[in-house]
Parts: C-alpha cells; sequence; structure tokens
C-alpha cells in the first residue's frame, strides 16, 4: 500500500459523513481556484476578478460552507476582536454607546470583548489595557467622561489602534451648544435667571455644559446663581432639588442630566412646588423615560447611536491604516421641549 493510501478513505469519510462541516478546500475544489483565492475573498481583498469573488461565494453558499473566526484571523493576521473600556457603564449615555459599538462592530464582522470599570484611577485602566493586549485586540474604544482617562491611556503599552470618545471632535457630542439651548429656552420663556445643577467635577460633559450654561446667563446679561453640583444619580438630584425648592425666587433650573432631573421632579413635587407652574425644569440626554416622567421632561437629546457608530467608523479607519485625520462636526444636541418647562409665573 503506498503511503498516500489512507488519506483517501479518511477525507471520503470525512466528506462522507453526516453532519461533516465543509472547509477551505472544499470551497476553493468547487469553484476550480486555490485556497490563498478562497482566503482573499474571505477577507475582501481587492484583487480578486469579480467573477471569481461571485464563483467562491457560491461555492460557499451550494456547500454551506461558514468560515471559521480562526480561520479568518490566520489569513488576514488580525483577531477580529475589538475591545472596549467603560466607565459608569450602568448609566444610560454609556451603555447606548456600547450598544452602537456591539451592533456596528457585528456588521463589520468583529466581536467585542468589553471591560466596565467602577473606579477611573490608572492602575485600573492600565490593568485592562493590559488584558485587552493579551487577548490580542486589534483596537480599542475607551468611553472615557474624564480627559485624564485619554491621557492616560495614550501612556499605556498598548500598541493597538485606540479611539477615545469625548478627546476627538468627529466622536463627542455637542455638549456646549446643548446647554446653550437648554439655558436659552428657559430665557426665551421669560425667565430673569437659570439655576443649574452640574454633574461631578472633571467630566468632560459636565463641565462643557456648565460652562454653556454661565456663558448663556453673562451674554443675556442675567444673574449667574451658584450652581449646585450632583453626581449624575436621581438621589442626589432629589436632595438638590429640596435645597432648590427652598430658594426664593426659584423659577427654572437646568440639571446636567435626565436621572437628575428626575430626582428634582420629585423634590419639587414634595415641597408643592408645581413644575412648571412655579418652576421650570430642562434636562440632558432624552432617555427613553424622560416622556413618561411627571410631567413630561423638556430635555436636551443626545444622539448615542450616532455616537458609537462613529467611534467603531474611526476605530476600523486606523485599523486599516487610513493616515487621513477624523473628520466631521461634533454629533450635534437637539432640544425637545416637552410640558416641564414654561413661564415664569406671575408675581
Amino acid at each position: 500500500m503506498s503511503p498516500s493510501a489512507p488519506e483517501g478513505p479518511t477525507r471520503r469519510s470525512r466528506r462522507g459523513f453526516a453532519g461533516a462541516r465543509p472547509v477551505m478546500d472544499d470551497v476553493a475544489r468547487r469553484a476550480g481556484v486555490s485556497k490563498q483565492t478562497v482566503s482573499r475573498v474571505l477577507n475582501d481583498h481587492p484583487a480578486v476578478r469579480p467573477e471569481t469573488r461571485e464563483a467562491v461565494r457560491e461555492a460557499m453558499r451550494a456547500l454551506g460552507y461558514r468560515p471559521s473566526r480562526s480561520a479568518r484571523s490566520l489569513a488576514s493576521g488580525r483577531t477580529r476582536m475589538l475591545g472596549v473600556i467603560s466607565f459608569d457603564a450602568a448609566r444610560y449615555g454609556p451603555a447606548a454607546v456600547l450598544a452602537a459599538i456591539d451592533t456596528a462592530a457585528q456588521k463589520a464582522g468583529y466581536l467585542v470583548s468589553s471591560i466596565a470599570l467602577d473606579t477611573a484611577d490608572r492602575d485600573t485602566v492600565v490593568e485592562a489595557v493590559d488584558r485587552l493586549s493579551a487577548e490580542g485586540a486589534d483596537g480599542v474604544i475607551a468611553i472615557a467622561p474624564q480627559r485624564w482617562v485619554g491621557r492616560a491611556l495614550a501612556d499605556t503599552a498598548l500598541t493597538a489602534p485606540l479611539v477615545v470618545l469625548d478627546d476627538t471632535p468627529a466622536v463627542v457630542g455637542d455638549s456646549g451648544s446643548g446647554a446653550r439651548k437648554a439655558t436659552g429656552h428657559l430665557l426665551s420663556l421669560g425667565h430673569r435667571t437659570v439655576h443649574h445643577i452640574a454633574g461631578p467635577a472633571g467630566w468632560t460633559s459636565a463641565d462643557l455644559r456648565l460652562a454653556a450654561w454661565r456663558g448663556a446667563l453673562e451674554e443675556a446679561g442675567a444673574e449667574v446663581p451658584e450652581p449646585l453640583v450632583g453626581d449624575w444619580s436621581a438621589d442626589a438630584g432629589y436632595e438638590l432639588g429640596r435645597r432648590l425648592a427652598r430658594r426664593a425666587g426659584t423659577t427654572a433650573v437646568f440639571v446636567s442630566n435626565d436621572q437628575m432631573a428626575l430626582g428634582v421632579l420629585h423634590a419639587l413635587h414634595e415641597a408643592g412646588r408645581p413644575v412648571p407652574g412655579e418652576i421650570s425644569v430642562v434636562g440632558y440626554d432624552d432617555i427613553p423615560e424622560a416622556a413618561h416622567f411627571l410631567p413630561p421632561l423638556t430635555t436636551v437629546r443626545t444622539d448615542f447611536a450616532e455616537l458609537g457608530t462613529r467611534s467603531l467608523r474611526l476605530l476600523l479607519d486606523r485599523i486599516d491604516g487610513a493616515g487621513t485625520p477624523p473628520s466631521g462636526a461634533p454629533v450635534p444636541a437637539e432640544l425637545v421641549v416637552r410640558r416641564s418647562s414654561g413661564p415664569p409665573p406671575v408675581r
């Protein structure tokens, strides 16, 4: 018996076995091309003629061939896995961005390995980067709420391409414009000034909204009240709302996110300060529940899905070696007027 004799029966038995999964060799044989050509089609290589590409795809369909991720990784030199580092992932904004990244990544043929961090200290950030590097991530997206986090990531040993949300104009929500729209809306209703409940100091979006609120009041020649600072939670909004309810002359408040605004509405209701009859309230983010608050909340809408999609697109461009800088303006903010805002009470 020749040395090659056992190979024939083994190959026949594999293909004849019910449920046996076709492999790349089977596709190449049926399409009449080389295994390398099949690999090129799988990885969308441009150096394949259209008729050859269609013949390979037809062979895949006929055989029911599904390429394994490991095979594609070997062919392309990539793992087809992306890393995402998120902070405060329980909040609506970061969670919505992460969901959009995951959806867009799947459409592009990538898996996502996400790490949600409760704290943003440097050691924790470095540990997350090391883990994603060990997993062989082709690139990393950081949903970073504070600018120093982006700088810390840039200083790590990460060699894969990196995109940091809120650190690149094309992948940042226009918090400044949104806060100006919220403040201007309340002033246009006739309020003499607008109070503000800000997010935590050092958070990019909170700082931008605080500065834009102050700037809008100064430009209008309105008094600038001392802002109150919360931690993004409804509990914080409730406690600060109780303080606002006791401030004489308060008729309008712009709150830096909808969760805190919910707490404010609760506190004002308990204090017998009707909204918007005595105090108007405007939030930020337009979370899905905002339209169902009592009263429905006027707020600023951020397109978190667009943020996630843009960040994924930018990362894939960097993975592919695109040297052009990212283009595009910040994701615009839209004022959504509902029943929580109205004219000031007649005194």
